[in-house]
């Protein structure tokens, strides 16, 4: 697609059947959030003094920053590496990534028991640990959250300035300007942001050396880290555009997604080239063949990772929406796998210490992400964010 191609909204009723079951979905999240929220995380959660994060912070916010890494990913290869083909995959992935961003920040509320001390985080500057991991962590996903609805409300500002009511018309014209005057600003807080972040959730869980298996600790988390935010990014992409292009039966962005293939396979085959020397030079390598559990995952980690790095770089898969699509769902799983390994199945607080996620947090986290599909599916209906190019024949 020709990078001059318009952003459109897709139109259409906003209430389909598919729409109405994710709220069902979303109404059980909340009916478990209140139970949360009256009764204590202690009758909701199977958390304990050993395991004090679980699913909403294992699944919500590391896993889910990751994949809302498209913005990142592309605001890298279209900025930094200068590759203006790809602004028309920019605003549906900075969309993906601000609502990514936005349930995690809610997600770390239900999870923190004194919800309601969180702003003297960003305010209570005296109180500040400067050698702590979690707080750069708060502080950048607080100001991220700002910084990736800022990169998207262009899409907003243009909508409203044509169509909006009267206030919302005047509040476009008024901030449209100074938006795009400050647009290289937020960009550049934009790749700075989650290059902090994503390397210090590495950090946080380089931390506890005696506690996590020695498969996954390693000084070397905050890299592996951020590589995987980005191949995660890629992946949240090209999920992102092909179901898109299904659904509303719009274009494929095959060839856009296909020439950004190699980088992504470069950044997989790296990361799994150094974390095996990592592990090899550390001394630990015999831990890969030990019959354990731990073991078998590094093992499917690795696979489900080198596997798709090996389609990315065939002229077949670069060719082909099906293929890259399947790649990318290997991509999704080898790189959500490698976190939640790291935050839970590699997290050992020693004997008498289990941990397996209730009902009631499994029901928040498919509610959350229930509820964030139906505000990315109203969005796109009704603001300029899909590229608008009529769907074209395979």
């Amino acid at each position: 697609m020709s990078a001059q191609v318009q952003a459109a909204p897709v139109g259409g009723p906003v209430s389909t059947p598919v729409f109405k079951l994710l709220g069902v979905v979303a109404v059980a999240g909340v009916a478990a959030l209140a139970w949360r929220f009256t009764q204590g995380l202690g009758a909701a959660t199977a958390m304990n003094d050993g395991y004090a994060f679980g699913l909403w912070i294992a699944v919500d916010v590391v896993i889910g920053t990751a994949i809302g890494c498209g913005g990142y990913a592309m605001a890298v290869l279209a900025y930094l590496m200068n590759r203006g083909q790809y602004h028309p995959l920019v605003r549906p992935a900075m969309l993906t990534g601000a609502l990514g961003y936005t349930f995690a920040a809610v997600s770390i509320l239900i999870d923190v028991g004194r919800y309601w001390g969180l702003y003297k985080i960003p305010t209570y500057v005296s109180w500040w640990n400067w050698r702590s991991p979690l707080l750069e962590v708060a502080l950048c996903v607080m100001t991220y959250v700002i910084v990736l609805w800022l990169e998207f409300s262009p899409a907003l500002l243009e909508r409203w300035k044509e169509e909006g009511s009267p206030g919302l018309k005047a509040l476009a014209v008024a901030w449209k300007p100074r938006i795009d005057r400050a647009m290289p600003w937020i960009i550049a807080l934009g790749l700075l942001l989650p290059t902090m972040h994503q390397s210090s959730l590495g950090t946080v869980m380089a931390l506890p050396a005696s506690k996590v298996h020695k498969l996954w600790h390693s000084a070397f988390l905050p890299l592996f880290f951020l590589l995987n935010c980005l191949f995660l990014g890629y992946a949240a992409v090209v999920l992102e555009s092909t179901l898109s292009a299904l659904a509303f039966k719009r274009k494929f962005e095959t060839r856009l997604l296909g020439a950004a293939a190699p980088l992504a396979a470069g950044l997989l085959l790296a990361f799994v080239a150094i974390r095996l020397a990592d592990v090899l030079l550390r001394g630990r390598f015999g831990l890969a063949f030990a019959p354990t559990r731990y073991a078998f995952w590094f093992w499917v980690e690795t696979a489900l990772l080198v596997v798709p790095a090996v389609m990315l770089l065939g002229k077949e898969t670069q060719e082909s929406a099906a293929r890259l699509f399947r790649a990318a769902l290997l991509i999704l799983a080898g790189g959500v796998l490698y976190r939640f390994d790291t935050y839970v199945v590699a997290y050992d607080p020693g004997p008498g210490w289990s941990y397996f996620p209730s009902v009631l947090e499994m029901l928040v986290t498919a509610g959350l992400v229930a509820m964030e599909t139906m505000v990315y599916l109203a969005v796109v209906k009704r603001f300029p964010v899909l590229p608008g190019a009529p769907a074209a024949s395979r």
